[in-house]
């Protein structure tokens, strides 16, 4: 799929594993076998400020999964013509998105973490940060 084609619709919420006892919880990830890539980056989000947004960007070629490790937040979900918002508020849920989607987090709960599990190293030039530049890309196929 390529950048123009790819939308909202598929982007996916993945269920994680879950393992349970009486000492408590753990969900494991393991590079091709909960996620659908290999992942190279982790990284998370914490100590936001009330009202405070993240993201307000898209990828040309990263996958991520994103899981609301603790507390809750929305991610909006753009692909230039359709917008779909995933709440996200248990640890053994993700968010699966592929390149050429448009993403914003939003209304964090206090003490949100968002863990971001990413397929590459961190790369500016994979980033677009304005969003007219992706409508154009979008629309121009140059991603």
């Amino acid at each position: 799929m390529n950048f123009k084609e790819s939308t909202v619709f598929n982007c996916s919420v993945l269920q994680l594993t879950k393992i349970h006892n009486r000492s408590g919880n753990i969900t494991i990830v393991e590079n091709n076998v909960h996620v659908p890539f290999e992942i190279k980056r982790v990284y998370y989000l914490y100590d936001i400020p009330g009202g405070e947004s993240r993201g307000g960007h898209a990828h040309r070629e990263l996958h991520q999964l994103i899981v609301a490790a603790s507390g809750s937040f929305n991610v909006i979900l753009n692909d230039g013509k359709n917008i779909r918002v995933i709440n996200l508020n248990r640890p053994y849920f993700g968010l699966y998105i592929i390149p050429g989607i448009w993403r914003e987090l939003v209304e964090f709960s206090s003490g949100a973490i968002c863990l971001v599990l990413a397929s590459d190293i961190f790369k500016e030039n994979d980033y677009i940060r304005d969003y007219s530049e992706f409508i154009n890309f979008k629309h121009n196929n140059y991603g």
